[in-house]
């Protein structure tokens, strides 16, 4: 394949990656932008392998790592779980910015090219930029997972003048990036490089455990962005147009949803980031003094589904609680039968439910719930007074009131939805441990909510079998 098809291939797949990012904006055009994204990527790949830039020596080795690569990718796909998407997506990032890592270090102990003068700077300036993103997104990444699949805790993790330890590492890796640019040959430069890489997988470390639980979903919304920034760099180190302008898109719009994630959760990015925000997962309030007042009002499934019956407007509220209990075919089973009264079900969706950004949505489209009656937050907030039945499954610090009500709370000032204003709220929970914020819930305590104590996916199927009784 000659240079300039090699280039028509790479615009086309650029042009398919934009049209792609764009259908994933939407439930209804999602199908269409993760088609586009896949025939980008082959061509993408096509261009590459039989472009002029590889000998027909290479090509073997190519395959082979796309066979081993897809294999795993194609067992990944058919085993893992949908409550297992958030620590697999923050595995797959780190595998990005291992790869920058790696292309880094290839790229500089390559003698095959000879550079001299202002290119020779600005390629080791991009060697060096590239593995210290890549470092921090792969360790960064590693954390995330282990956060996210429950192997590390979800407490932060606080050291001591921690913000003055980000600072010495920032300007260790001002000092080594000088080193590096003034040293005189490959053996002189690895030591500084060498340096730097570890301080940036060390600051990955320490930045991901000194956020908390409750910030876990932007933390993966940024590691998206960091993940898209390495691939740019690496793009730089390799010359190649396709990986820098796919790099810059998957960068930006990860910052951009992080942005718009952080909006959601009334943090400032930067705090989030300082970390600090959020305990490990179910834990009780530690402060006993700040729980709230009452007691509540237990529910059976037959009393719901009696509620549930009676109703006219209902919005099902789903978070991660639903996701681990796999129940969201037996939530579509229940709108389906419900709709079939005549009764108005909606869904509504806050940014940060779950563990990733859209892992409701995800969940609810795999249970073939229709697109239209799935809403976001801001869209349904004010229908919540004229609801008959709010249901809240697995859900909490996205339904908390105080984060209206009370100035002092962690997350005070939080957009919530307000599930207390309808005649009748049900909380469906295994426990009254407090959410992955670790912030005690009053919704609990209020006159007209109702709990449904039990595993989602239990509870449910009986709720459905008394409705259709």
């Amino acid at each position: 394949m000659s240079a300039n098809l090699a280039s028509v291939a790479y615009i086309a797949a650029t042009i398919l990656f934009i049209l792609s990012l764009g259908g994933l904006s939407n439930p209804e055009t999602s199908r269409r932008g993760n088609f586009y994204g896949i025939v980008g990527m082959t061509i993408a790949v096509l261009a590459t392998v039989f472009g002029p830039r590889v000998t027909l020596a290479g090509i073997p080795y190519i395959v082979g790592a796309l066979l081993v690569g897809g294999s795993i990718g194609l067992y990944a796909a058919k085993k893992v779980q949908m409550t297992q998407m958030p620590e697999l997506v923050a595995l797959m990032h780190s595998l990005v910015g291992l790869a920058a890592c790696l292309v880094g270090f290839a790229s500089y102990v390559d003698t095959s090219i000879v550079l001299v003068g202002a290119e020779k700077t600005i390629h080791e300036v991009e060697i060096y930029i590239g593995i210290l993103i890549g470092a921090v997104t792969f360790s960064g990444s590693v954390i995330a997972f282990g956060k996210l699949s429950g192997k590390i805790g979800g407490k932060p993790l606080l050291l001591p003048a921690r913000h003055w330890l980000n600072l010495a590492g920032l300007l260790g890796v001002i000092w080594f990036g000088a080193q590096f640019l003034n040293a005189h040959d490959i053996n002189s430069g690895m030591l500084p490089l060498a340096v730097m890489t570890v301080i940036a997988l060390l600051f990955g470390v320490h930045m991901v455990m000194a956020i908390g639980g409750a910030d876990m979903p932007v933390v993966v919304s940024m590691l998206n962005s960091y993940s898209g920034w390495a691939a740019a760099a690496t793009g730089f180190m390799l010359s190649n147009d396709l990986l820098i302008v796919v790099g810059a898109l998957v960068g930006s719009s990860g910052a951009i949803l992080s942005y718009i994630m952080c909006r959601a959760m009334n943090r400032n990015f930067i705090s989030v980031i300082a970390g600090g925000f959020g305990t490990g997962g179910g834990t009780t309030p530690a402060a006993a003094g700040a729980e709230p007042a009452g007691e509540v009002t237990a529910i059976s499934a037959v009393e719901t589904a009696e509620l549930l019956r009676d109703a006219k407007n209902v919005i099902i509220v789903p978070g991660y609680g639903m996701a681990v209990a796999q129940a969201q075919h037996t939530v579509y089973e229940i709108t389906k039968h419900l709709r079939e009264k005549g009764v108005n079900v909606r869904f509504g969706i806050h940014p940060v439910a779950g563990r990733m950004p859209g892992h409701m949505n995800v969940l609810l489209a795999e249970a073939k719930v229709p697109y239209d009656i799935v809403f976001e937050m801001d869209e349904l907030n004010d229908d919540f007074p004229n609801t008959d039945v709010s249901m809240v499954i697995g859900a909490n610090d996205i339904v908390n009131p105080a984060a209206e009500d009370d100035p002092t709370s962690p997350i005070a000032g939080m957009p919530v939805l307000q599930v207390w204003k309808s005649k009748t709220s049900i909380v469906m929970k295994r426990s009254m441990a407090s959410g992955y914020a670790g912030v005690d819930n009053p919704l609990f305590y209020k006159e007209n909510n109702r709990m449904l104590f039990g595993d989602a996916k239990k509870m449910l199927d009986e709720v459905l079998v008394a409705l259709k009784s």
